[in-house]
């Protein structure tokens, strides 16, 4: 099926689930939930957490779902969702932390080379961190990240270009040459 076809297909489910169609609406969230997990554990770099906020972002989809004005936004509302969530859970977890409670980061098989880049876009601060994460990660276009964050086409063009040349300059003081 092409993309125009699955676009129309999601769309039609969409119009049936503002309309309460409880199936249509576990069809979207169950097309959506690898993604919508990709980006909790991008931000919140756990298991546990990004599961609940899957369970979190499906309800207050569920709940709002009658309040999306266009159904071929689905994607970006859903993701912008989740984004908001995971802000919101950061934000309580930096309070934890500044508490003086720590957190054990878990440990993976990854290639030494791909947990760098991981490290460096992570130490990146926001809005770079997610830009890049958005673009290069979920494979999403400009202005799809532009309307997840609800900021203007040039400033994420921005964004992305200023993360980029932050990473740049990370590996190039490491030594390295040409990873970004």
């Amino acid at each position: 099926m092409s993309y125009r076809g699955v676009a129309t297909v999601q769309t039609e489910l969409v119009k049936k689930a503002k309309k309460g169609d409880e199936d249509s609406f576990y069809t979207l969230m169950v097309h959506h939930k690898d993604q919508l997990y990709r980006i909790a554990y991008a931000h919140l770099k756990n298991e546990q957490d990004s599961l609940e906020a899957i369970q979190e972002v499906t309800f207050r989809a569920f709940k709002a779902i009658k309040k999306l004005k266009e159904p071929q936004y689905f994607s970006t509302w859903l993701i912008r969702i989740m984004m908001n969530y995971c802000s919101d859970e950061l934000k309580k977890k930096k309070k934890v932390i500044l508490q003086g409670e720590q957190f054990e980061v878990p440990t993976t098989d990854q290639h030494p080379l791909h947990l760098e880049v991981a490290e460096a876009v992570n130490n990146l601060d926001e809005p770079y961190h997610t830009v890049i994460y958005l673009k290069y990660l979920e494979d999403l276009k400009i202005k799809d990240i532009a309307v997840v964050m609800d900021t203007p086409e040039g400033t994420v063009k921005t964004w992305l270009s200023k993360g980029l040349q932050m990473l740049r300059s990370y590996f190039n003081e490491k030594g390295g040459k040409n990873h970004v």
